[in-house]
């Protein structure tokens, strides 16, 4: 708005300045123009701001200049197409302990899963927790050579993770998109942080109504 109002003064000080040498025709002949560059400017200012509004504000999550492919421990968290609670149900609130069952579905994540570390045998599935709407997994990369050149990064298994996964869902069930088509994912620098993650893996179930993830949507 700064500009409209650049545009104001604009206007009273052309008014001030010329008042006194033109004659009124022209005077209102000025303001009319005036009038319509001010109306055309909000225009172009509320267009702009609109369309900056309604375009997702996306940042990619991976770190530049990072190997992804290199060994180490990675907490990566896959969610469900518009977080549809298609994998899991939770169980138990209160007194009764928090329990998952797993949805066909979920039954079908849990198995594609397990079977990465035969696709790429430098893998480890180290801990993972299947909830109604995402997926917390934590992988192992290890320094084994062996297999595909370049090596795999965490983003490529993610990829073949999903392709796979949505594939075998697809077989039970009409689904046109099971997830999202980014993911989270968080390096591991040392104990303390591996100790802090596989805590919030092993709590999510208990603190699934309070999780930031939570959804209703079926």
């Amino acid at each position: 708005m700064s500009v409209l109002r650049a545009a104001i003064a604009y206007r009273t000080a052309l008014t001030h300045n010329n008042y006194n040498n033109k004659s009124a025709s022209q005077c209102e002949a000025d303001f009319r123009y005036i009038g319509l560059f001010i109306l055309i400017l909000c225009d172009i200012i509320l267009t702009v701001t609109t369309m900056k509004n309604k375009l997702p504000n996306r940042k990619h999550p991976r770190l530049d200049n990072y190997d992804y492919s290199s060994a180490g421990a990675y907490f990566v968290t896959i969610c469900t197409q518009n977080r549809r609670c298609l994998l899991s149900n939770i169980v138990g609130r209160g007194l009764a302990p928090a329990e998952i069952e797993h949805t066909e579905l979920g039954k079908i994540a849990e198995r594609q899963l397990l079977l990465l570390d035969q696709r790429y045998p430098f893998i480890k599935i180290d801990k993972y927790v299947i909830m109604p709407n995402h997926i917390h997994v934590v992988f192992i990369l290890t320094d084994e050579t062996a297999g595909a050149s370049p090596r795999p990064t965490v983003s490529d298994i993610v990829c073949t993770y999903k392709s796979l996964t949505t594939k075998e869902c697809k077989k039970l069930k009409y689904i046109d998109k099971l997830f999202q088509t980014s993911f989270y994912e968080h390096i591991i620098r040392n104990r303390n942080d591996y100790n802090e993650v596989v805590k919030y893996i092993y709590e999510n179930p208990i603190r699934w109504y309070y999780d930031e993830l939570y959804s209703e949507n079926k």
